[in-house]
């Protein structure tokens, strides 16, 4: 191969050229990820091993966005919560003006584009994706108190209680509102077994740790841990339930974002 076109395929991220990567998280969420990895030359298999189940008992949330002038600050955790509030919102008669009442804080770039383009600009996004840096921006922007701040955050059911405890020590009056669950799709993923096992699997993407175990469930432990294939993660929450079930290859996204997750993917196979 000629100098000018390895310089050609370094430019157009070829480093990914024909490398067929899955891709697990929910159907619905795919698309952003699919369109990447493609972009840049892979091979997308699509394999969704979750999905986001609305809860049907949100009276709490209907509460508290009627009221949002009494919280300080909503705080959304995922691109999950933002599609399920601002659905209950449309089906509840309200529109995004009533978070004009607080202010609004995003986890990382993509749930602050998700609620922007819903018409609603977060007013803090922390420098990096996970909950500690988020519960550490927040507080320094309290001038290192919250005491007396009411703090809504629309949630996961199984979410992690690290932001909602790192608050309520700093004074903080946490609501924390389970608005869905994440629930393994039941599905047959053998052939996605037998091809790990083939090594005709480059690299598997992780977006959650509820992936993670959704996916060592539906294709079996012995695929799942061959050290057959790069177990590519969003952040280090999610790589370190990879390590723990034991995934062999694992690595990280930097930052903890889908174009993170894709120029990492580069990186490992440049």
């Amino acid at each position: 191969m000629g100098g000018a076109t390895v310089r050609l395929q370094r430019r157009m991220g070829g480093s990914l050229q024909g490398r067929r990567i899955v891709v697990t998280r929910a159907r619905e969420q795919a698309g952003d990820l699919v369109r990447a990895l493609e972009d840049r030359g892979a091979v997308a298999v699509l394999a969704p091993v979750i999905r986001i189940q609305p809860l049907e008992n949100l009276g709490g949330l209907r509460a508290a966005l009627t009221g949002l002038s009494a919280y300080r600050w909503v705080v959304f955790t995922s691109q999950n919560a933002v599609q399920v509030v601002f659905d209950r919102l449309v089906a509840w008669g309200l529109t995004p003006h009533v978070f004009t009442a607080t202010k609004v804080a995003a986890i990382g770039t993509a749930t602050a584009d998700a609620l922007t383009v819903k018409g609603v600009v977060p007013a803090l996004v922390p420098p990096e994706f996970v909950a500690e840096s988020l519960a550490e921006t927040l507080i320094q922007d309290s001038g290192g108190s919250l005491v007396g701040a009411r703090v809504l955050i629309p949630t996961a059911e199984d979410a992690r209680e690290v932001l909602p405890a790192v608050l309520r020590r700093h004074g903080a009056d946490v609501q924390a509102i389970a608005v869905y669950r994440t629930v393994p799709v039941q599905t047959d993923l053998s052939r996605l077994a037998s091809e790990i096992t083939l090594g005709r699997i480059d690299a598997v993407t992780f977006t959650s740790s509820s992936t993670v175990r959704s996916f060592l469930d539906l294709v079996g432990r012995p695929a799942a841990t061959s050290g057959r294939f790069v177990a590519a993660t969003i952040g280090p929450v999610t790589a370190g339930t990879a390590r723990e079930l034991g995934f062999r290859e694992v690595i990280e996204a930097e930052p903890h974002t889908v174009p993170g997750l894709i120029d990492s993917l580069a990186r490992r196979f440049a």
